[in-house]
């Protein structure tokens, strides 16, 4: 245990030698601020590393991750993250990226407790309610745990849309998208889910909110 903690430490000091290589004044640029132009939501899984399986370098990618990559309106700390990547770094695209196979949205196909996560895990519940029907049609359960995982990928771009932050910023103007994505951990591609939402039009009426009006200070 000691000797595979103490391997994270030889492995940063590796790639550090190796980024100051190619780019000696490469921690220099990154301490100096960030100006990523994406939000990434994902899952906690430890095989869906966001920089690594896009390619992207450190400062490129605001990150929120938690288990089975939800969008929750009460999870202060998702807001929190969304408010502060949206109106303070300026992102144009918020990326809510899920993965075949996710072992959140399975427990959530079933009934076994878990534990505190059962509470979590009951948004999920909500959207195979919603979707009912299509799920059980397909008898292959496979087959049923995919479609899922996508399903809520949709719902949670959804969400994301419907959230005053992403709402206020569109009345304002800004070009921001949201994009549905799924990781497919067998072959380590990712496929676009073709959800995206980059207007109030994205959502129904009753999610819609007005444009707050901005009382100029004398």
């Amino acid at each position: 245990m000691i000797r595979s903690y103490q391997k994270l430490f030889a492995n940063n000091k590796k790639w550090v030698l190796e980024k100051t290589k190619h780019t000696p004044y490469f921690f220099h640029q990154l301490a100096a601020g960030q100006q990523p132009n994406f939000l990434w939501i994902g899952c906690s899984d430890s095989r869906v590393s966001a920089e690594q399986l896009t390619g992207t370098n450190p400062g490129d990618m605001f990150v929120h991750r938690n288990i089975a990559n939800m969008v929750i309106h009460t999870d202060m700390s998702m807001l929190s993250v969304l408010d502060y990547a949206v109106n303070v770094l300026g992102v144009q695209h918020i990326i809510v990226c899920g993965h075949y196979g996710c072992g959140g949205v399975a427990a959530a196909m079933g009934s076994k407790q878990v534990g505190l996560i059962d509470n979590w895990l009951r948004h999920i519940k909500d959207v195979y309610r919603l979707y009912q029907d299509e799920l059980d049609s397909l008898s292959d359960p496979a087959q049923r745990l995919s479609r899922l995982v996508e399903l809520n990928i949709q719902e949670q771009v959804y969400s994301l849309a419907s959230t005053s932050i992403v709402q206020n910023a569109w009345n304002l103007g800004n070009p921001l998208q949201i994009h549905g994505l799924v990781y497919d951990l067998k072959t380590g591609l990712l496929n676009d889910l073709q959800m995206s939402a980059d207007n109030p039009d994205a959502i129904d009426a009753v999610y819609r909110l007005e444009p707050v009006e901005v009382i100029a200070t004398p």
